[in-house]
């Protein structure tokens, strides 16, 4: 099964700009769709990019289209999350995951081949 490890949150102002990445190791990554997703304070899990097992195709929330750009590299087993222009509301937990492909990577109720990872915080201050 394939692990998964996010990095790259922190804490930042209004307007900038972070980019999210997440290792993956196990079984090959090329496999697999990926998607992020957020969670924030006392608020539902939700889905904010995914991108298809070869990287063609993505999808992106109407919350984050436009300012963020989801990305894989499968040699180095690794999916990316790049936000610009951030706002507090972006503010959550985002946790990567693996799925069996894109249709169900881009929704939050989970098929049984559903690999989470630990999450990464990210804070944006207004």
């Amino acid at each position: 099964q394939v692990q998964l490890v996010e990095s790259g949150g922190g804490l930042v102002q209004a307007g900038a700009s972070l980019r999210l990445s997440c290792a993956a190791s196990g079984r090959t990554f090329s496999s697999y769709a990926m998607g992020w997703f957020r969670q924030a304070p006392g608020k539902e899990r939700e889905v904010v990019a995914a991108i298809s097992r070869s990287g063609l195709s993505t999808y992106y929330a109407d919350s984050v289209k436009g300012r963020s750009t989801i990305s894989r590299d499968n040699a180095k087993n690794t999916v990316y999350l790049q936000m610009n222009s951030l706002k507090p509301e972006d503010t959550a937990v985002y946790y990567c995951a693996a799925d069996r492909d894109l249709r169900a990577a881009m929704v939050v109720t989970a098929t049984p081949q559903r690999r989470w990872g630990q999450g990464t915080q990210v804070t944006v201050s207004s």
